[in-house]
This record gives structure tokens, C-alpha cells and sequence, in this order.
């Protein structure tokens, strides 16, 4: 099979812990390597199992929701309890641009298509038991749930369902957290920066959608905002709100309601 990527380094299983892989490739896409940490279930006989995607907050990379929230050990716990079944979860960097890319294209790299084609493409040619057979997902936190928001609403064809946790909805939110101007992440239609904007524009194509937001989280009133905008179109989805703020205990506990939103699509 050709690769895709001009160069490939994956991890050697002797090395590796706790059924997590890491694969670095070279894309034009982000004009040189980004690195992906991937969660590999590991069960006997696995084949075409779906890929969830999920997208990581400002500061953060390819590591963080492993070594943050143990999602990997959640994933594995649930599904050794009968109640998910085998997903690998592909964990990318954003690009690592300033505190946080925001998954767009913007100054000169296409961090869209990072996510959205290459982190597929290195998933299916190095992990054995995916392939483009296998059913995609995509969820993330904060800038992460902006771009699963974002590029799973964008790209409807690609994702069977998006699941999103206190999600930024428009760039115009990023100020709050990075100290890069905000006109670095202006594109050519500045409505293909504003979530709900684009689920409207794609209103009779969308995948299902759920999102959750903190009580005390600093974006709940966007995410509410969102909630309403989308009620008052008809647009289905789900939306739930916790006790908790923007911060880690939250998304380690509400990523299990994005693990079984998915389990019910595969």
C-alpha cells in the first residue's frame, strides 16, 4: 500500500503502555510533522472498528486527553463492561500554532484538513484493525469542541455523529483563551467560523449532534446561545448541562455521554 505521507514513524509495541500507540507524519497540510497518540482496543480479531476523533483545548496536544483524563482507561473500562464497542480513538495535536490553531486553515496551514483527511488517513494505514471501512466519529473539548462542532457540521459526509464538550461556537471566542490576535483566524466567509451558522447552511444533511456544557463554565452562555439559535431553526440535536466548570474532572466524567452517543451509531 502507498502512504499517503511522505514519512511515517510509529511507535514499537515493546515500548508502548496502556494500549496507546503514536504515529508522527509528514503532511503539507501543516508544512512538516504533526503526531497523533491513538487508543487501541485490544481484543482479538478486530476489523473496520470505528475511529473516534477527538479534538484536544488551547495549550494542549496529542498526549493531553490520555494523560489528563485517562480517557483511554474509561474507553477500555466501558467496553470491558459490555456497554461500548471496540472504537480505537485517534487523539492529534491542533497543529501546534500559538496556544491553540482552532482547527481552521489560517496562516499559510490548512489545520482543517490536518484533522479532517490526513489524522484518518495515518490512523487506517498503521492501526490494522481500522480501515476506510470504518465508521467516524468526532468529539473534542472546548477549542476542541468548536472544531468538532465546526468540521463535523462542515463536513457531514465524513462523521456519523459529533458530540461536543464545552464548546467555543465562533471564533470570536478565542480571545478568552489565547493571546494570538483573533484576526489570525478570520477566513475568506467569515460565516464558516460561526458553528451555527454552518449547521444552518447544512441543515438537511447533518449527522446527529449532542453537546454539554458546565454550569459554572465561562462559555455557558454560548453554549446555551447555540442551544436556543438551533431550537428556534428546528435543527435536531441534544444538548445537557452539568455541575462543573472548565476544567478537567469535567471532561474526564461527561466524555463517557460522547462514548455512548457513538456506541448507539455503530
Amino acid at each position: 500500500m502507498t502512504s499517503k505521507f511522505r514519512t511515517t514513524e510509529l511507535s514499537n509495541p515493546e515500548f508502548e503502555s496502556n494500549n496507546l500507540r503514536f504515529i508522527t507524519v509528514k503532511t503539507s497540510n501543516l508544512n512538516g510533522r504533526g503526531d497523533i497518540c491513538v487508543f487501541v482496543p485490544p481484543f482479538k480479531n478486530l476489523k473496520n472498528i470505528p475511529i473516534v476523533t477527538l479534538l484536544h483545548g488551547v495549550y494542549g496536544s496529542a498526549w493531553i486527553w490520555a494523560h489528563k483524563a485517562g480517557v483511554h482507561f474509561t474507553a477500555l473500562k466501558m467496553m470491558e463492561q459490555g456497554l461500548l464497542q471496540p472504537m480505537v480513538l485517534a487523539m492529534p495535536s491542533d497543529g501546534l500554532w500559538g496556544d491553540g490553531s482552532a482547527y481552521l486553515p489560517h496562516n499559510n496551514t490548512n489545520y482543517e484538513q490536518w484533522i479532517v483527511n490526513d489524522v484518518i488517513d495515518a490512523v487506517t494505514e498503521n492501526i490494522s484493525c481500522t480501515s476506510k471501512n470504518s465508521t467516524l466519529f468526532i468529539s473534542g473539548l472546548s477549542m476542541g469542541g468548536y472544531g468538532a462542532l465546526r468540521l463535523g457540521v462542515k463536513y457531514p459526509n465524513n462523521y456519523q455523529a459529533i458530540s461536543a464538550h464545552s464548546a467555543i461556537t465562533n471564533t470570536n471566542q478565542m480571545h478568552l483563551f489565547v493571546e494570538e490576535d483573533e484576526s489570525n483566524y478570520n477566513q475568506k466567509d467569515r460565516n464558516t467560523e460561526d458553528v451555527f451558522k454552518l449547521m444552518l447552511q447544512n441543515k438537511e444533511s447533518l449527522p446527529p449532534i449532542r453537546f454539554d456544557c458546565g454550569k459554572d463554565d465561562l462559555l455557558i452562555t454560548h453554549n446555551r446561545t447555540l442551544h436556543q439559535d438551533l431550537l428556534s431553526h428546528q435543527i435536531n440535536h441534544s444538548y445537557e448541562e452539568f455541575e462543573g466548570a472548565h476544567e478537567w474532572p469535567y471532561w474526564q466524567e461527561y466524555i463517557k455521554k460522547s462514548l455512548l452517543f457513538f456506541n448507539q451509531f455503530v
